[in-house]
């Protein structure tokens, strides 16, 4: 593929666009064969499958210039999945499509989730050089020295406050600016924070926290209201430990939009009947809203807390970026990149596997509830 892509680079202007149109083609072409053609009954469409089963891991594995035994082996393979293909129950060309289309996103997720998983298991179990077994040991540091804990417990305070806070947030300001006049431009200015990266929001509410002396002109917006009500400026990245909450107020102002969006599309599916006979039995706003709407919108609900659970979980941009875990205020990831960096390389992945551990529950519970939105559906 390096030597296509620098043989390309070679060419004159005019001669790459029509290279890489053909190229485009090819691909759309490779797409259509296996929705159009390889299903389909008949002699001639069998040899055609016979053919792309031998020839194309054939040619793949040429193009990535691997060794004549890989070569062979993809050969031997696509025999095997012709071999299944003719014998499967579902009709011709079933297994062979189904191979075609999953094979892409197997591979890369055993290539970048599955081993990674597993080596970062391994490396957990071995000192900073990773020339000898601790067992144990790196897991046992983490939970006994302070700022090991610390952090653990740190990582739990965002997934306790920062989904609940951003979910009841958008919740709120999804169901009382629906249908009212000018719903878009409201739910416009709320999700625009979502366009900004988290280390965008980051320097800008870093720029928003800065404190300066009292008798300085102030830089940071907060405290300058601060100063004009008649208050001292406050460092607040360094006051402990209500640091931890002023970084999770930046995590709920990019992510209140998120949730906002989401259970407003849940509120427009209640049935306007049941508000309606809510209404006619004497239930005033606030009855009508936490009897009839949010049972109706739960599952969207848990979706919403899940997903932003696992994000504040993992969470590590805001916190690098504003205070680079000093104050006490550093988390799994934040932690487990430092290690990295200082070459502890075990401890680095003693955090990654304690994050991976907290995770996947919520990721578990997560992908049961869609499950069962989908079954509802």
């Amino acid at each position: 593929m390096k030597a296509f892509l620098d043989w390309l680079s070679t060419l004159s202007p005019w001669l790459e666009i029509p290279i890489i149109i053909g190229v485009f083609l090819l691909a759309v072409g490779v797409l259509l064969f296996f929705i159009e053609i390889a299903p389909r009954a008949g002699r001639m469409y069998t040899v055609i499958r016979l053919a792309a089963c031998v020839l194309f891991p054939l040619a793949i594995l040429w193009i990535l210039q691997s060794y004549w035994w890989a070569i062979l082996a993809a050969g031997a393979l696509g025999l095997l999945f012709f071999w299944l293909d003719y014998r499967s129950k579902q009709g011709a060309g079933y297994l062979f499509q189904l191979v075609g289309f999953l094979a892409p996103a197997l591979i890369l997720l055993l290539i970048g989730l599955v081993f990674p998983v597993i080596q970062t298991f391994g490396q957990s179990m071995f000192n900073a050089a990773g020339n000898r077994f601790v067992g144990l040991d790196n897991f046992i540091w983490i939970f006994t020295q302070p700022q090991g804990i610390r952090t653990v417990v740190n990582t739990i305070v965002w997934v306790l406050v920062a989904p609940v806070v951003s979910t009841v947030i958008g919740l709120v300001y999804a169901y009382f600016i629906d249908k009212t006049r000018g719903e878009k431009i409201y739910k416009i200015l709320v999700f625009l924070p979502m366009a900004i990266s988290f280390v965008g929001a980051s320097i800008i509410w870093r720029f928003m926290y800065t404190a300066r002396p009292a008798d300085a002109e102030q830089i940071g917006f907060v405290n300058q209201i601060l100063v004009w009500l008649g208050g001292s400026p406050v460092p607040f990245l360094q006051v402990e430990p209500w640091n931890t909450l002023f970084l999770i107020i930046v995590f709920v102002w990019i992510y209140t939009g998120f949730a906002m969006v989401v259970l407003s599309a849940a509120i427009k599916g209640v049935p306007a009947e049941q508000l309606e006979a809510a209404e006619l039995d004497g239930a005033n706003a606030f009855e009508r809203f936490m009897n009839v709407v949010v049972p109706g919108i739960r599952a969207s609900i848990v979706v919403v807390l899940t997903t932003i659970a696992i994000a504040s979980m993992k969470i590590f941009d805001i916190v690098r970026t504003m205070t680079a875990g000093a104050n006490n205020t550093s988390v799994l990831a934040n932690e487990m990149y430092s290690q990295f960096r200082s070459f502890e390389a075990g401890r680095s992945a003693a955090y990654a596997v304690v994050l991976f551990v907290l995770v996947l529950p919520l990721v578990i519970y997560n992908a049961r509830q869609l499950k069962a939105q989908r079954e509802v559906r």
